[in-house]
């Protein structure tokens, strides 16, 4: 089995030394790339194509965010795993809409990091629940406001939905597991895995984390009820 090819990008020497001995010392992972600033970082990710990016916010040059932008068309198989010292909403939602798989606080990088990791090398998007409460929290402003009586291309397509499907869709983007789901809904975890893929057809997605974009752009994520994700 090829092992998980991973960049660790952070101006932190000790922290990164760290990380690195942790994630080798994993039978399915590998450290091949590191990068202190923001500029290396995307120049790393372009010449190694990793299969995960271990990306801080702050870093001299350009900051994280800015590099996953550059990222994005640079390393495009490449999944970006935010590892921050920030549990910050803006910047929570500015890099989940910016394309990032995950957002990891830098004090939980221990078995959290791990899980992270191989979530997102799985095609999956990694939020800790408070993390799915803050996306919900509904003082956030919209990402993209629509006009009083249009209607997005985005908001036209999720009305293909049923209703059933759209409750799916929802706690999916709130990294609810589908085991979760099933308990919620009070489904089989076969029925709900078989709603989730009717709904990626439909709305003509691939990927969890392409999922949670079409969540932001809809601004569910705003407007979701707290309480549903208790």
């Amino acid at each position: 089995m090829s092992k998980i090819r991973i960049l660790i990008a952070d101006d932190h020497a000790v922290l990164q030394a760290g990380l690195e001995s942790m994630l080798n010392a994993e039978s399915d992972m590998v450290v091949v790339g590191s990068a202190t600033d923001g500029h290396s970082a995307v120049r790393q990710a372009t010449l190694l194509q990793p299969d995960v990016i271990l990306l801080d916010i702050n870093m001299p040059g350009i900051n994280g965010l800015e590099a996953l932008e550059q990222m994005r068309t640079q390393a495009p198989v490449s999944h970006v795993l935010i590892l921050t010292m920030h549990d910050d909403a803006q910047y929570l939602r500015q890099a989940m809409a910016s394309g990032a798989a995950g957002y990891v606080l830098k004090q939980s990088a221990g078995k959290e990091l791990l899980s992270a990791i191989r979530t997102v090398q799985g095609g999956g998007v990694y939020l800790h629940p408070a993390h799915a409460r803050t996306l919900a929290a509904p003082d956030l402003p919209a990402v993209a406001p629509v006009a009083m009586g249009e209607i997005s291309d985005t908001q036209k397509r999720f009305q293909l939905l049923s209703e059933r499907e759209a409750e799916v869709f929802e706690l999916v983007a709130l990294g609810y597991r589908n085991s979760e789901i099933a308990d919620k809904l009070a489904l089989s975890v076969k029925t709900v895995e078989t709603y989730k893929s009717r709904l990626m057809d439909k709305l003509g997605l691939q990927t969890r984390t392409a999922l949670v974009r079409f969540a932001l752009e809809l601004g569910m994520l705003q407007k979701t009820e707290t309480n549903e994700v208790t």
